[in-house]
């Protein structure tokens, strides 16, 4: 990790350039620093050298989450990379847009027998699991599918995904890296037996749950299962530490994070949720966070090749959810057994990814990504 000053960023593409001509950049930036982004386009100008970023509310350097710093992520030879700002959310425009980056993509997938479509995406864009269903419908399992959120951990909206020339917001950033093995996530939750359903849903909004308001069946939810008395007063202080899970025909449980209360008792959540969805109540005690290392650590180990540095995307919601520090705990007990030289990452808000290799892309809250850089 580097200090984020003029000469500190520009003695480091020096020396990288000089053995890498043909190298770029991904920059991980953490929200403190956003202003800083200009100084990184000028100093990759100035070299020669392509770089793409995005912006977090923290970022993790080994063991511990930094607010200050910049991680300056090397390719040896910069892969494919497109920003596209903007998304739509209407049926038309994402069909349109989904065509526009599969037709970038496709002309890239070779013979190579790993390649991983690493996602940023901005934090706000509200139909992240629609846009995923659209890229499989095109990619199908020719890639391994990982990625994250980037933007405020406030959930304002602020331009947080850049390359060499823009600072853009509701947004897209796909690195095409290749070859490379795709990413392990797991989050460790295993869900009650009591379910409900999503009987009326739009995008990330839930207005009723088993034909109810769904704040009111929600609240019962929470007292009876947890004895804890939930209210409009004390929603946002209390929300984050009771998500729902979507229990999928595998059994798998997809989090997802309450983090709005409307004026007609329905919640809003990170994330889409399907409609009829089967919905079950976590909380943090449920989550067995050795069970989340393990999952992580046979996961990389399993793909092979070196772990001297390694990326550790952590999610915002769950560091809330379990507190600072039971969530350094964590990162303390993944970098030390990863046995990794160097773990770096950022803190996340929202997650990518698939339960099998190769398998379909999810959109997830309250789970850690961890992967091998190159």
């Amino acid at each position: 990790m580097l200090e984020v000053s003029e000469s500190a960023v520009d003695q480091a593409l020096a020396e990288w350039h000089a053995l890498h001509p043909a190298m770029g950049v991904c920059a991980l930036l953490p929200e403190a620093e956003k202003e800083r982004v200009a100084l990184l386009q000028r100093a990759c100008a100035n070299r020669g050298v392509p770089l793409v970023g995005a912006i977090f509310p923290a970022l993790v350097r080994d063991d511990a989450f930094a607010t200050s710093g910049v991680w300056l992520l090397c390719f040896d030879h910069m892969p494919y990379a497109a920003l596209y700002e903007n998304l739509p959310t209407d049926a038309v425009g994402v069909e349109r847009v989904m065509d526009e980056i599969a037709a970038g993509l496709r002309p890239q997938l070779d013979d190579t027998p790993d390649i991983t479509l690493f996602m940023l995406f901005d934090a706000m864009v509200p139909n992240i699991a629609t846009l995923l269903d659209g890229l499989y419908l095109r990619l199908a399992n020719r890639v391994h599918y990982a990625g994250v959120n980037a933007g405020s951990e406030t959930f304002q909206p602020m331009p947080c995904l850049f390359d060499g020339n823009r600072l853009v917001q509701n947004g897209l950033l796909v690195i095409l890296l290749k070859p490379h093995h795709g990413a392990v996530l797991e989050h460790g939750y295993h869900a009650p037996g009591k379910s409900v359903y999503a009987t009326s849903t739009e995008g990330n909004r839930i207005s009723q749950i088993d034909w109810r308001p769904a704040f009111e069946v929600y609240s019962e939810m929470v007292q009876s299962q947890y004895g804890v008395e939930i209210s409009r007063e004390n929603f946002y202080q209390l929300a984050v530490h009771f998500p729902f899970g979507i229990v999928r025909a595998n059994h798998h449980v997809v989090v997802r994070i309450p983090v709005m209360l409307g004026d007609d008792g329905s919640l809003f959540c990170v994330g889409e949720i399907p409609p009829n969805a089967v919905l079950t109540l976590l909380q943090s005690p449920t989550v067995d966070s050795d069970e989340t290392m393990r999952v992580l650590l046979d996961g990389i180990h399993a793909s092979g090749g070196s772990a001297d540095e390694l990326l550790l995307f952590y999610c915002a919601g769950r560091r809330m959810h379990m507190g600072l520090e039971a969530a350094t705990g964590e990162l303390h007990v993944f970098s030390g057994c990863s046995g990794a030289r160097r773990v770096a990452g950022a803190l996340s808000l929202g997650e990518i990814g698939s339960s099998t290799n190769q398998g379909y892309p999810l959109f997830h809250n309250a789970t850690l990504v961890a992967a091998r850089w190159q």
